[in-house]
């Protein structure tokens, strides 16, 4: 088995291509220093020479609210550069695995979504995922697409580092309270992926911790993880203007997982103890 995982440098690329290492599997990491995703010669012209058995596709524009400004990139790498990998996929007749996300839903209701469940993206970061999903499915028989929510892990940027980082500067800060999801911690996320591209149980999942909570919720968690004092204050989403929508509803239903026997991922509280484990350690 040979892999290729893009986005390599991202926070769940990192972690699946350390979980490959953990595991020996052979495989390469790709970023941008590698090859171009909006460029068709770059992008298929350096996986055809790899000849990969399975790609893990990370990459992605995922500024949702830069993303409202900057349409043709986006859409560019979102969509043509998923075409792209897709079509050296098909080339090579090799396994792919594409990462979506919730916000291919309208964020609407209280229940979670099931994969069955028709998507109305929110915003357009979440047209343009919802695209490159539909270009994996007409192109290919041999992929899996997996949507997540909440992303957070040791790599980049992400929410528990931010609330952390206000921790050490403020005694109180202010969270979002009506918008409700499940964290999901990308050490978990990875393990799952490299389980399930040693499967033939093709097909969209959704994969995330296990619970549900509200920003303001994950945020109270995060302080009493750190052992931080720090009030935090339940808001509404419309004191906070951002150039694109975000969903009240993130919850995503793991049916699909389960009825194909793969591994759940832990309880969102005991991956944020781990996050915890790894990042304030030292």
């Amino acid at each position: 088995m040979k892999v290729l995982v893009t986005g390599a440098d991202g926070q769940l690329g990192y972690d699946v291509v350390k979980k490959l290492n953990e595991l020996n599997i052979e495989h390469i990491g790709v970023d941008k220093e590698d090859f171009d995703l909006t460029n068709e010669k770059e992008t298929k012209g350096f996986i055809l020479s790899y000849k990969p058995d399975i790609i893990v596709h990370c990459a992605a524009y995922t500024d949702v609210d830069q993303a409202e400004l900057e349409r043709e990139l986006c859409y560019k790498v979102n969509v043509e550069g998923t075409r792209y990998v897709a079509e050296a996929a098909k080339e090579l007749e090799a396994k792919m695995l594409y990462i979506s996300t919730d916000y291919v839903f309208d964020g609407q209701g209280e229940e979670p979504f099931e994969v069955t469940d028709k998507p109305d993206p929110i915003n357009y970061y979440g047209e343009t995922k919802y695209q490159g999903e539909q270009k994996v499915q007409k192109l290919l028989e041999k992929y899996f697409i997996v949507r997540t929510s909440w992303v957070f892990g040791e790599k980049g940027d992400n929410f528990v580092k931010t609330m952390l980082k206000l921790g050490r500067e403020r005694d109180e800060i202010s969270v979002v309270a009506d918008q409700c999801g499940s964290p999901t911690y990308t050490g978990d996320l990875a393990e799952l992926i490299v389980e399930m591209i040693r499967t033939d149980k093709y097909g969209i999942y959704h994969a995330t911790n296990e619970g549900f909570c509200s920003w303001y919720e994950f945020a109270k968690k995060i302080f009493k993880a750190a052992d931080m004092d720090v009030e935090v204050n339940p808001v509404s989403s419309d004191r906070f203007e951002t150039k694109a929508k975000r969903p009240k509803n993130s919850r995503l239903s793991k049916n699909k997982l389960i009825e194909n026997d793969l591994n759940l991922l832990a309880d969102y509280q005991n991956a944020l103890e781990c996050f915890m484990e790894v990042n304030l350690s030292g």
